[in-house]
């Protein structure tokens, strides 16, 4: 809290599996400082097509290595090794606009409170693109982030951590892919803002060309995130999380009613809503269907709504006995 408080712009990154948290230390110097820096974030660069592609063929392949083997281990290697890398170039951030030499990096707001030069490609690049873009096989992965009341946030690190230290190789999916992003904002009187100072913990995860395809130690990200939606109460990012974040949305936030009167006056055909965005909205839990646990469409209550075929049964949780995730088991009966 007091890292948020001193640091406007401050924000920690914490790799559970390591036992490290990194520390931003972001402050506003005068405009006659010297320094020309740019904060080009690793996962916001434009990149050619064939090396995203050959990325994301490679994630795969070790992904689904990893989990027909159970390799733990082999899943830390590759959160180490990219730890590693994101240390040498500063993830991302640029002294000179062009490379990493090392802290502190100074430059001017415009390019250091923004990250990440896809934004600024040149047109005529039809070779490269955004790791994202849907027209080719790029980045694919789970995002979830959940904004607590700054008055919860430590029992919910405490019960992370008590979840960590049952094994904390089984964190190292998580550290792969980014560790947990954490941030601060401020109370605001908007209808869906936050009401309190909060926090925001945004955290990444493997994600499977196939929906009903079960990832190594899923179980985990599924307790973290039952976690903190429903025993912590954090509210969802709009835009981010799967589909179960939203559940009992409305009863988040005070003003939400005032929230869908104006919204059906401003949009009165609904032109801007979708059945996607009304099913988030509204927060409906998704039909129980088979697998649908997999995809965060739903909370398994049923073995089928995991993937019972490949070893994936419904669980409670180890920590937050009420969650319910899908764990890996070499049978049903076992824990």
């Amino acid at each position: 809290m007091e890292h948020g408080k001193k640091y406007e712009f401050g924000d920690i990154t914490w790799y559970p599996s390591k036992h490290t948290a990194v520390y931003r230390y972001d402050s506003r110097v005068p405009m006659d400082t010297p320094g020309d820096g740019i904060n080009d974030f690793l996962g916001f660069q434009s990149n050619e097509i064939l090396i995203s592609k050959s990325v994301r063929a490679s994630e795969n392949f070790a992904e689904k290595l990893f989990e027909s083997t159970k390799s733990v281990n082999g899943e830390c290697t590759l959160a180490d090794t990219t730890l590693w890398y994101k240390k040498q170039i500063g993830n991302g951030l640029k002294n000179n606009g062009q490379i990493f030499t090392g802290y502190p990096v100074v430059g001017r707001q415009g390019k250091m409170q923004t990250s990440g030069s896809c934004l600024y490609s040149p047109k005529t690049r039809i070779d490269a693109s955004c790791a994202w873009d849907p027209r080719i096989k790029g980045l694919f992965f789970y995002e979830s982030t959940a904004i607590f009341a700054a008055t919860k946030f430590g029992d919910f690190i405490k019960d992370v951590k008590k979840l960590r230290d049952l094994k904390p190789e089984n964190f190292c999916g998580i550290d792969h892919y980014n560790g947990f992003l954490i941030r601060y904002i401020k109370a605001s009187k908007a209808y869906l803002g936050q009401s309190e100072d909060s926090i925001v913990v945004d955290f990444n995860y493997y994600r499977a060309d196939e929906a009903s395809t079960p990832r190594l130690n899923q179980d985990v990200m599924e307790e973290v995130e039952q976690m903190a939606f429903f025993k912590y109460g954090a509210r969802p990012h709009w835009a981010k999380n799967r589909n179960l974040a939203f559940l009992k949305v409305q009863s988040k936030y005070l003003n939400f009613i005032k929230f869908i009167a104006v919204k059906k006056q401003l949009d009165p055909e609904n032109m801007l809503s979708s059945e996607w965005s009304d099913e988030i909205l509204f927060g409906k839990e998704g039909v129980g269907s088979d697998g649908c646990a997999l995809e965060g469409l739903c909370i398994c209550s049923e073995n089928r709504h995991c993937s019972p075929s490949k070893g994936y049964f419904c669980k409670p949780g180890l920590v937050y006995s009420e969650a319910r995730v899908c764990r890996y088991s070499p049978s049903s009966s076992n824990l």
